[in-house]
């Protein structure tokens, strides 16, 4: 792995999958530059990274469609050379009742981040794309685990949103270099990684940094913490009646701490082998059930969770288990947490923390970091 040079603008910093993306980019040695307009978020992360790394990153208060507020960014630091973008609204029930919303913040966003950047010579983005990009892999035979070759064809606003940023970015790569390949030079600066990836889960080991949805969570595994810390009455179940093995959907679940890792990895690749634009698959290879997630996370917490089955959500599939040797070989990036692991360190961040960031973490899991 390359150490870090120079800077790096991570746009929805401050969010889940992006906080821990910043953390793994301090401890490889970038500096990092982070916005965000804390829609979905708190700046109180910015302190728990630093309690971690050491290292404290630039944080700006500022919205992705702000097409002034990235000159003001770029300008002020110049040693930018490098985006990974998180920025976006992300929820699949949401984006079916305010789908406009989700294509201004999301497709919108990444258009202003990259004509920001191309007026200021920053070359290389990684995009947070997602696994929803694929739709329904089982209308195609032998397409589950998911390879990256399986055919795009999202089944929701949000992950349409996905799927168009990634032909937005690849367009624009394809362009610039062409353009430059025109002028005499090769263009080969240009580069893109689309990160599409599975299911978040887990937090970080000390138990002082994880995820924090304000509101109501829309991922299963913060959901079944709420219900265990007594905040929510039971778990919904959205549909029993799926041909899997005991009726329910079947995800991947991938610890956040590799998938923060698969970042940093990306983006070393773009810097080191300018492959232009390149997807890959984050995920572990390994599918579970909602009703394996339920048995697994009561496991740790030491009891049974209360549940319900309803009705299925329109726009979910059946299987979402990622193939991911495309990642596994060329950028030598595996899975190395269990979904035992995810399950275990989740509960220690909701159990020590369940007003989440609104809170301070207890003393007793802030004296190992000051070691």
């Amino acid at each position: 792995m390359t150490v870090g040079t120079g800077s790096v603008l991570v746009t929805g910093g401050t969010g889940y999958i992006g906080s821990f993306t910043v953390l793994a980019l301090l401890e490889a040695g970038y500096k990092v530059v982070i916005i965000d307009n804390l829609y979905n978020s708190s700046v109180e992360v910015i302190n728990r990274i630093e309690l971690i790394s050491g290292k404290r990153p630039i944080f700006y208060e500022l919205d992705v469609t702000d097409d002034a507020a990235f000159d003001k960014i770029f300008s002020e630091h110049p040693d930018i050379t490098n985006v990974i973008h998180f920025a976006a609204l992300k929820a699949v029930g949401e984006s079916t009742e305010i789908p406009l919303e989700y294509y201004r913040v999301n497709v919108g966003g990444t258009i202003s981040l990259l004509r920001a950047m191309s007026r200021h010579n920053v070359y290389n983005i990684v995009f947070s794309s997602s696994a929803t990009v694929y739709g329904d892999a089982t209308r195609f035979p032998n397409m589950i685990p998911i390879p990256e070759e399986c055919p795009i064809g999202p089944t929701n606003p949000y992950g349409r949103t996905k799927s168009m940023i990634e032909a937005v970015i690849t367009d624009h790569v394809e362009a610039q270099r062409k353009n430059a390949q025109k002028a005499g030079k090769s263009g080969e600066e240009w580069n893109g990684a689309l990160l599409r990836y599975f299911n978040p889960a887990g937090s970080h080991p000390s138990g002082i940094m994880g995820e924090d949805p304000q509101g109501v969570p829309f991922n299963l595994l913060p959901l079944l913490a709420q219900v265990a810390i007594g905040k929510r009455e039971k778990l919904f179940v959205f549909g029993d009646d799926y041909a899997s093995k005991d009726g329910t959907a079947i995800r991947d679940y991938i610890h956040i701490l590799d998938l923060a890792r698969g970042h940093l990895v990306a983006l070393d690749y773009l810097r080191e082998h300018q492959p232009g634009v390149r997807a890959w698959n984050l995920g572990t290879g390994r599918g579970s059930t909602v009703f394996e997630m339920i048995k697994a996370f009561s496991a740790v917490v030491g009891r049974d969770l209360a549940y319900e089955v309803v009705d299925r959500r329109a726009g979910d599939v059946l299987d979402l288990t990622a193939n991911p040797r495309r990642a596994n070989h060329e950028l030598k990036w595996k899975a190395e947490h269990t979904l035992e692991d995810a399950c275990a360190d989740l509960w220690r961040w909701t159990s020590n923390n369940p007003q989440g960031y609104r809170q301070s973490p207890p003393q007793e899991l802030l004296a190992p970091l000051k070691k």
